[in-house]
């Protein structure tokens, strides 16, 4: 069976158990399932390139990595929907000039937010749903990936979400 039919598989099961979203997950429990509405909690990256990649893979796409300097970004953006409690990819700078001025040469980037999700798998579900959101998960030619969840408990929307794919300019210069 492929690997995307399971995880839709998988995501029917987690609407099932809804009422349980708030407890800590049975141990092996795949961490795209860990609520990230907790102090100090990181999401996996290796696990959200993975499944990005496998949902690409099933499009006819090219895998992702993860890449560090990304998933700063895509950090650094996150902390400040939290620390403004809103939801907006112009906060501080618009992406573009956020990617530029990070000196992150890129030939493409995209960037996907969303609030609301506590775990990896319904933020991902969410992208998926959304035509915008899945185009950029779908956009040719990206290979990286950074992303990273925050929590923030005294917002309504208890954890925040910032996914940056994008094709690095490797050409020497």
């Amino acid at each position: 069976m492929p690997l995307f039919r399971l995880f839709a598989l998988a995501l029917v099961g987690l609407g099932l158990g809804a009422c349980a979203a708030d407890r800590d997950p049975p141990p092996g429990q795949p961490t795209f399932y860990d609520s990230m509405a907790k102090a100090n909690v990181e999401v996996d990256v290796a696990s959200a390139a993975s499944m990005i990649s496998g949902y690409r893979q099933n499009n006819g796409l090219g895998a992702v990595t993860a890449d560090p300097e990304l998933t700063r970004l895509a950090m650094a953006h996150t902390r400040t929907m939290v620390a403004r409690d809103k939801l907006d990819h112009n906060l501080g700078k618009p992406f573009p000039q956020r990617i530029k001025e990070s000196g992150y040469d890129a030939t493409a980037a995209v960037e996907n937010i969303s609030a609301g999700y506590h775990t990896l798998a319904e933020a991902f579900s969410g992208w998926r749903e959304s035509a915008p959101h899945r185009a950029n998960m779908l956009h040719k030619g990206v290979t990286r990936l950074g992303i990273a969840a925050v929590y923030a408990p005294n917002s309504k929307y208890k954890v925040f979400w910032t996914l940056i794919l994008a094709a690095p300019d490797d050409k020497p210069r």
